[in-house]
């Protein structure tokens, strides 16, 4: 195993272990670390196929153990999937390369820092509204479609958010986005495979897959029962202006 590919496996591991802590698979993360090694010169299409089987597994070692830890709502859940579902199958059957792709992409990368940037203590946080079913659908179904597009799960967007209209404490919010992420991952692979676009190597994953097991399983079960990391947080926000940053550069010159 070579010095980068140990890289970008430390990285995955220490990725999985703040997304999973708070429902997320990581998917943000995993593009960007992917985008300043030598992965970046990989077609769109890998990048999203290859991120979205890591989502599957940390967001569903976090939905196990935020589920486990009495934090799912199916209710809440339900509207904001069957919406995601068809939509996200469409983002990952379309095809989005070149400077579309790494617009979108930086995009995506700053709104995640950001995101991240701002977010609050658990504590903070505790009212808990309910959204209507048309704003459920509506959300779930253009977060799923711009997914799609870009090779994420949603969480980004959605825990953000639940948490910005007081439609979910943090806990409910990192137990809906975690069941959202894995369903519309596995929706946008069902895409990619449609319109024959399927480029997965699996001599590639396996190491990739084994870091974010055993982060997943440290950040989700951490994340469920205590929650909270902000040094890696910061380290991760760094890594996402970074990553971005080297997109935006590359567009302009």
């Amino acid at each position: 195993m070579d010095a980068e590919v140990l890289f970008v496996c430390a990285g995955l591991f220490l990725i999985s272990i703040l997304y999973s802590s708070v429902g997320h698979g990581g998917a943000s993360g995993y593009l960007a670390l992917l985008s300043i090694t030598t992965y970046a010169e990989m077609q769109s299409a890998w990048l999203k196929q290859h991120v979205w089987v890591l989502n599957l597994i940390v967001a569903g070692l976090a939905f196990f153990h935020y589920s486990k830890a009495g934090h799912h709502l199916l209710s809440k859940s339900l509207p904001f999937i069957l919406a995601s579902i068809p939509f996200a199958f469409i983002g990952g059957f379309m095809r989005v390369d070149g400077t579309v792709y790494d617009t979108l992409l930086s995009i995506t990368l700053l709104y995640a820092a950001f995101r991240l940037l701002a977010v609050k203590d658990q504590k903070d946080i505790t009212v808990e509204l309910e959204p209507s079913r048309n704003q459920a659908y509506a959300f779930g179904a253009g977060i799923g479609f711009f997914s799609g597009i870009i090779g994420v799960g949603g969480g980004i967007f959605l825990s953000p958010l639940l948490l910005l209209k007081n439609w979910a404490t943090p806990k409910t919010a990192a137990a809906t986005s975690s069941l959202f992420i894995w369903v519309n991952s596995a929706s946008g692979l069902l895409g990619a495979t449609a319109s024959n676009q399927l480029v997965l190597e699996l001599q590639t994953l396996l190491p990739f897959i084994t870091a974010v097991l055993f982060g997943g399983i440290i950040g989700s079960r951490y994340g469920s029962l205590y929650a909270k990391q902000i040094t890696i947080r910061n380290l991760l926000v760094a890594v996402l202006f970074l990553a971005s940053i080297k997109l935006i550069s590359n567009l302009i010159f």
